[in-house]
């Protein structure tokens, strides 16, 4: 089994808390954030971690990541491709055609990747995602007529959203674009055919964009010695 993690984010709102590294490599817990995604996905069985990069970053990435179990080969965009494009391109380095785990590299996430594969594999599915229940970034007001009722602090919404965790069989790559993002494009398409499934996720799911979600990260890993 492989996977492709992509990495090409360039921690610009971390700010000085990213010392000059690529966002994926910026430590939490005292190791890189892409090194949780690497260990869980040998957990999975993952063997071989295709990592989509900027290109000059390759042998930054191999030496990071190195060592904790998977044969690590980074994959260069020499421009950047976006997400989709960049699955894509990474996608063209795989020993073998077959299911490929996809994930992001700057993110804490406790999906259950076996179940995830498990639930594609029975579907029959071209790709499967994970969605996490979305919550509303505000407090809301309770309402009846115009007399208030009451407040809820960042409620639970109905909806879900995908959190960039899939399984993605060959039918599902072969839709992905050379340039720009699947979630515009290539999923949209495989769900109006009834092509993508879904996995409901309820668990951790932690995107370190600012100063303030890398200590979210640091706390949540300071609460749970040894994750994942």
């Amino acid at each position: 089994m492989e996977a492709i993690i992509l990495a090409g984010g360039r921690a610009e709102r971390l700010g000085d808390a990213a010392q000059g590294r690529p966002k994926a490599l910026v430590e939490v817990g005292g190791r890189p954030l892409a090194e949780y995604q690497v260990a869980q996905l040998a957990g999975a069985g993952v063997d071989r971690v295709l990592v989509s990069c900027a290109s000059g970053k390759e042998e930054l990435f191999e030496t990071a990541l190195g060592g904790i179990g998977p044969e690590i080969v980074a994959v260069g965009e020499r421009e950047p491709l976006g997400r989709g494009g960049g699955i894509r391109f990474a996608a063209a380095a795989r020993r073998e055609p077959g299911d490929v785990f996809a994930l992001n590299g700057d993110e804490l996430v406790d999906v259950d990747l076996t179940r995830l594969l498990a639930l594609h594999r029975e579907s029959s599915a071209a790709g499967t995602i994970t969605v996490v229940p979305l919550r509303s970034p505000f407090g809301v007001v309770e309402l009846e007529g115009d007399l208030v009722t009451g407040f809820r602090e960042a409620p639970r919404l109905d909806e879900w959203v995908s959190c960039g965790v899939y399984v993605l069989g060959d039918e599902a790559l072969e839709r992905f674009p050379e340039r720009g993002d699947h979630e515009t494009t290539a999923f949209p398409e495989l769900a109006a055919e009834g092509r993508l499934r879904a996995l409901r996720h309820e668990g951790l799911w932690l995107t370190v964009n600012t100063p303030k979600d890398l200590r979210l990260a640091e706390e949540h890993l300071a609460a749970n010695p040894g994750w994942p």
